[in-house]
């Protein structure tokens, strides 16, 4: 059986906010990725993305850009809470999604404090203006995360020239062990000191304290992380299934960071261009299996609220997946996604509850709508099945044969 199943996630490529913000994102209640950059570039034109139905998943068509006839699509809510890169692809992958705790680390500071001294660490308790965080075998800051929504994540930092990664992990892993969070996120670089973390140290509103992380320098040489996720069991997650199966596993980008894949290839990677060259060589020398990429510059371009930099890289996205769709046969499947939304244009630079295209391709097989799925775990349940593979713990397949 000679099937691959190729997934690409157009991280934060949101079409429209989802019904319940309004309840529980108010601040996302407008939000709508892709209408914001075609207000803002209303002659964009994605030549590939159109024809695998992105309009047709959208909605409404646009000044450059159709419906397609022929395209198979649909578009998924969010299960998980929030909008979270991390747990989004841990639902995509069949993950049943577990509600986290949202607090800031002050309120974890004491038992975490005596946790990691149980378990023979050395800790010390920073404390700038009444917020506290902690400091563990000297190099390692342990700290709320002032990146994703606050009190959603806590950050262990360390230069990995003075500990490490191993090290800095096990630590991580001990704060997970007793911190109910979405993330535990372990993450350090090469080149950097304990004053470049020291420098980094931001406080917001008064409750919240950290080290800012492009102020650490530590994505700038020797990156490594880690994302611990609570209420995540890889053995039940497409990756680990498809592997124990026999099939060959391959994840590139953002998601080799953040969903484990033991058994498989990762290979970590942020140029769009260069993770979805490194994808095209991959499919051309697989004979079947599953393979998922994150295109993390998307997400990025919602972030510093550029729709400019947004549509500079759908634009080199879709040029990629253009070459990568005539490698495929009848016997290949390629989804086009996203894991949640990050409208340039809403007025903040945090991620935004909204729904995701889903496209799919096969060839022979169109004009399929796959409707409205209520879980991005589709997705995996769907890589599991065509493969013929037992399904995760979520998720049912919308594609089999």
């Amino acid at each position: 059986m000679n099937r691959r199943f190729v997934v690409i996630v157009l991280d934060g490529f949101g079409i429209g906010a989802m019904e319940d913000t309004a309840r529980v994102r108010p601040a996302d209640v407008k939000a709508n990725t892709l209408r914001s950059i075609l207000k803002d570039f209303p002659d964009m034109k994605l030549e590939n993305l159109e024809k695998l139905g992105l309009m047709n998943a959208f909605g409404s068509e646009s000044a450059k850009m159709r419906f397609s006839e022929d395209a198979n699509y649909g578009k998924c809510e969010l299960m998980h809470f929030g909008a979270d890169t991390f747990m989004g692809h841990q639902e995509i992958m069949g993950t049943l999604p577990k509600k986290p705790d949202q607090h800031p680390f002050q309120e974890k500071v004491e038992e975490v404090y005596h946790h990691l001294k149980s378990k023979n660490h050395k800790v010390e308790v920073i404390e700038r203006g009444g917020l506290r965080y902690l400091l563990v075998d000297d190099y390692a800051t342990v700290a709320d995360n002032l990146e994703a929504d606050l009190g959603m994540c806590y950050n262990v930092t360390a230069p990995l020239d003075d500990m490490p990664f191993e090290k800095e992990l096990e630590i991580g892993r001990h704060v997970r062990e007793v911190v109910t969070v979405g993330r535990v996120i372990v993450f350090g670089g090469t080149g950097n000191t304990m004053e470049d973390l020291w420098n980094a140290e931001e406080t917001k509103q008064d409750r919240f304290i950290g080290i800012a992380s492009a102020k650490s320098k530590s994505y700038e040489q020797g990156y490594q992380c880690r994302h611990l996720g609570y209420g995540v069991d890889p053995e039940v997650q497409a990756p680990t299934i498809l592997a124990k199966a026999g099939h060959r596993v391959s994840l590139f980008g953002k998601v080799a960071d953040i969903v484990s894949n033991e058994q498989g290839k990762s290979v970590s990677c942020v140029p769009t261009e260069e993770v979805l060259e490194l994808t095209i060589q991959e499919l051309a020398g697989m004979k079947e299996g599953f393979i998922c990429t994150n295109v993390q510059e998307t997400d990025l371009a919602g972030h510093s609220q550029s729709s400019e930099t947004y549509r500079e890289i759908l634009e080199i996205a879709d040029r990629k997946i253009g070459e990568l769709i005539p490698m495929l046969t009848e016997q290949d499947v390629l989804v086009v996604m996203a894991d949640h939304g990050n409208d340039p244009d809403i007025g903040h630079s945090k991620h935004t509850r909204e729904c995701v295209p889903l496209l799919v391709y096969r060839k022979g097989m169109h004009g399929v709508k796959f409707g409205t799925r209520k879980t991005l775990s589709d997705v995996g349940a769907s890589a599991c099945a065509y493969l013929k593979a037992p399904l995760p713990e979520s998720g049912t397949p919308f594609i089999v044969d």
